[in-house]
């Protein structure tokens, strides 16, 4: 493992109970860093916490509700009266069905916590980072987002706006001390595949050059460095995770 310097800082990672989310919040704990997770599940965000140690922290959140993720603000700056990093990690998948079938009211759902709730968190936390003048805010989107896969279109409609909404605030921020950049990973192995199809997960993993899923300590190298100062002249950018599945 190639050292991060995180040292001293602090991030708030949604999502961070499992998954990316957890593996992300590890890999900047082992940098030097400490992390609160921000989950809908607070006893699984709560016992992620007490895995990864005193550095760590939790608080309850439903990020597609504004009032939710205003409450979860104030709670964490309670604890850590810093907060230098945002990684927008939380995220659904829907269901894998063609576009006239899929359910009115999980079209929404996807909406609301893939692309409502990174708003509503970016939202919330760029007057705290831009009153320091230095921040790192990175969106976790997909290459779904790019390419738009099938049966999926939800998901792929959700992280093509993430791409968009990061290269706008990138642009917004790009006179401070805050950078805003996103990542784009293929299929990545974690508990989200029990959301997914067997047909969709096999669609997904035809389409990887590599012939493999990534791993989540391979996103979590990349946006480890997303965090760091050493991030420092990228901002409003797309990174590539596909496995070499990316077009562009």
């Amino acid at each position: 493992m190639n050292q991060l310097d995180f040292k001293g800082r602090h991030a708030v990672v949604t999502g961070g109970a499992t998954g990316l989310g957890y593996a992300i919040a590890q890999r900047l704990m082992a940098s030097g860093g400490s992390v609160t997770l921000w989950d809908r599940d607070n006893v699984a965000a709560t016992k992620a916490a007490t895995a990864l140690g005193p550095k760590a922290s939790a608080v309850a959140v439903d990020v597609s509700q504004h009032d939710s993720v205003q409450a979860a603000v104030k709670a964490t700056l309670l604890m850590a009266p810093r907060v230098d990093a945002l990684v927008n990690s939380a995220g659904v998948t829907g269901p894998n069905v063609k576009l006239w079938d899929y359910p009115v009211d999980e079209w929404r759902q996807v909406i609301d916590v893939n692309l409502n709730g990174l708003y509503l968190c970016c939202r919330e936390w760029a007057p705290h980072l831009r009153a320091n003048n230095y921040g790192r805010i990175v969106n976790i989107a997909s290459v779904a987002g790019k390419d738009g896969n099938p049966n999926a279109s939800a998901y792929s409609a959700s992280k093509a706006a993430v791409i968009a909404l990061t290269k706008s605030l990138g642009k917004e921020l790009a006179d401070t001390g805050v950078r805003v950049n996103c990542v784009t990973p293929a299929a990545v192995k974690t508990a989200i595949f029990d959301q997914m199809s067997p047909e969709h997960i096999a669609f997904m993993l035809s389409k990887i050059p590599m012939g493999r899923f990534g791993t989540p300590e391979e996103v979590a190298a990349m946006v480890g460095w997303l965090c760091t100062e050493e991030c420092s002249f990228s901002t409003g950018a797309v990174f590539d995770l596909s496995g070499g599945r990316s077009t562009y």
